[in-house]
């Protein structure tokens, strides 16, 4: 059995962040703010999240991408939901943990979801991850037939800069580095995708809360340090404590921290098993700036969300 028969792939992911730079050796996209998936097409459309999640329930709108590719094939790409052009982590993710088949539809004709494939693994009978990066992008071009509902990466060569420089005045959330000879390894950290970030963006878990003015809450927020739970901070999550409910939380009598840090005296603490993801402007201090709650994700485990350690 290949690849396509056994599903049992996992994304290949970024393990280094730099500036943006110049290069030869490199290709640049633009990073698009979704949920990376990678999608086995063929006869029908399965579409799966890092942590093997079935997405199509949830996106129906895309059940019939399918007719979309040419031959059967594995794609690699983000998961998006498009406001005014330019993609809304907050509203892909608060569809992505619905469960009420009639919210899911009026989500979708408000805001409908799509596709944008930057790599594809595998096509015609044949698996393309040992191909370099150049010969899969020929390959991604040939499969896809876009429309509303998927589209293809553009890309540029050589001016990494230029390219930084279009997505900040965008405000869109960044770009990628890849080199061109790069070949794709699934599950695994890889220098040859490097991501040039305008803003920084990372998870984290949720340890405890504290109630603030006009029923605003502040998240008080952790990464593990190998087996240790570290503070990290806290972010003003601007909803109410019923959003941080539906999510599950059970509170508990102690810090998971195994002490209470300061300035968070009047959090109550809650089992340290939701993750969120939180975007602050670049800083070289441990302390957020500017930090703004971009949303809950489920298809992240607590135990992922590491100490300096990005995971897209």
């Amino acid at each position: 059995m290949d690849i396509f028969d056994t599903r049992d792939v996992s994304p290949m992911l970024i393990q280094e962040i730099r500036e943006a730079f110049d290069s030869e050796e490199y290709l640049y996209e633009i990073k698009w703010d979704g949920i990376r998936c990678l999608s086995y097409i063929g006869k029908d459309t399965d579409m799966r999240n890092k942590r093997n999640k079935l997405m199509v329930p949830l996106f129906p709108e895309l059940a019939e991408l399918h007719r979309q590719v040419k031959a059967s094939c594995i794609l690699d790409h983000e998961l998006v939901v498009l406001k005014n052009g330019i993609p809304d982590f907050f509203e892909v993710q608060s569809r992505a943990l619905m469960s009420n088949p009639f919210k899911i539809q009026l989500a979708l004709k408000k805001y409908p979801a799509s596709i944008i494939a930057f790599d594809i693994l595998y096509y015609k009978d044949r698996e393309l991850t040992m191909l370099p990066l150049t010969e899969r992008k020929k390959y991604l071009e040939e499969a896809v037939i876009e429309n509303n509902l998927v589209s293809v990466s553009r890309f540029i060569e050589t001016n990494g800069i230029k390219l930084y420089e279009l997505v900040k005045q965008k405000n869109l959330e960044g770009i990628v580095a890849k080199k061109k000879n790069s070949l794709y390894w699934p599950g695994k950290r890889t220098k040859d995708w490097i991501k040039c970030k305008v803003l920084t963006a990372d998870d984290y878990v949720i340890c405890g809360y504290i109630l603030k003015d006009k029923n605003f809450i502040s998240l008080v927020l952790g990464q593990y340090d190998e087996n240790k739970l570290t503070y990290k901070g806290h972010v003003t999550m601007g909803v109410s404590l019923h959003r941080l409910k539906e999510q599950g939380l059970k509170e508990c009598s102690s810090s998971p921290f195994g002490f209470i840090p300061k300035g968070n005296e009047e959090a109550k603490w809650i089992v340290p098993d939701i993750v969120g993801i939180v975007e602050s402007m670049p800083t070289e201090k441990e302390y957020f700036r500017q930090p703004v709650f971009k949303g809950f994700r489920d298809d992240k485990a607590p135990k992922e969300c590491t100490v300096n350690r990005e995971d897209n």
